[in-house]
């Protein structure tokens, strides 16, 4: 595997230098840009592996606007996406993940706790997609399988596009179906690093999936919230629900 390629879309010339320089140290290659418009043109004819995105951009597109353009581009769906930003709103955060990004890292920040966030999503990434742990290879709920050798998630036979996240985050709980996991556990579990507490992450990418892999997301019969406690998986199709 050749370097893993980085762009930065950030309009503060000594951030995007100073992560340049940081990144570029610890074996990234880099690619810059100051807006989400000049941004949108790279991508067309770079291969990008993560993105590092600010919020307020000058242009036609914020940053929010640029990570609805990344997420709808087949090429680049399942990049993962940090957000740099000195709004520290947590409606901000929210909506920042519910478009599908990964981490919301706050200015100012601590460089090196940022690239420790890079290498951990790489390193869940990379995971996800090997799926070596051990455990069944095939996971069967009523309408709902999991094949985690073929990286696949079907429901009624269809089959459900999910980020490597969601997708290690179903087959986690389902692998543990039954058992109740509160959000900081998961967050230690699947992010791997001190969150600081936020635990909207775990409900967010929660609600994500529940749209995804559920009849009725408002009524959940797969991703349960047991209140007070947090979240298990149950098979509707074993026992009869009594939430």
């Amino acid at each position: 595997m050749g370097k893993r390629v980085i762009m930065i879309i950030e309009d503060d010339p000594a951030i995007s230098e100073m992560l340049n320089f940081n990144l570029t140290k610890e074996g990234y290659d880099i690619i810059l840009a100051s807006d989400a418009d000049e941004a949108v043109k790279m991508i067309e004819e770079k291969e990008v592996d993560f993105f590092i995105v600010d919020i307020m951009l000058p242009g036609s597109m914020d940053g929010f606007d640029f990570i609805r353009t990344v997420k709808s581009n087949e090429k680049f769906k399942n990049a993962p996406v940090l957000i740099l930003s000195a709004k520290d709103d947590p409606a901000d955060k929210v909506a920042g993940l519910e478009l599908g990004s990964d981490d919301y890292v706050t200015k100012p920040f601590n460089v090196r706790e940022l690239i420790a966030r890079i290498k951990s999503i790489f390193r869940r990434q990379q995971q996800a997609m090997q799926i070596k742990e051990e455990g069944p290879k095939k996971i069967v709920a009523k309408d709902l399988e999991i094949d985690t050798e073929r990286y696949e998630v079907l429901i009624r036979g269809n089959p459900v596009e999910l980020t490597p996240l969601e997708f290690e985050l179903l087959t986690f709980l389902a692998k543990n179906e039954g058992k109740v996991f509160s959000r900081d556990v998961l967050l230690d579990k699947l992010w791997g690093y001190d969150y600081f507490g936020d635990t909207r992450t775990v409900d967010v990418h929660i609600r994500r999936l529940r749209t995804k892999i559920e009849e009725d997301p408002s009524n959940p019969k797969y991703i349960i919230t047991v209140r007070g406690k947090g979240y298990k998986f149950r098979d509707p199709g074993k026992e009869k629900l009594d939430y």
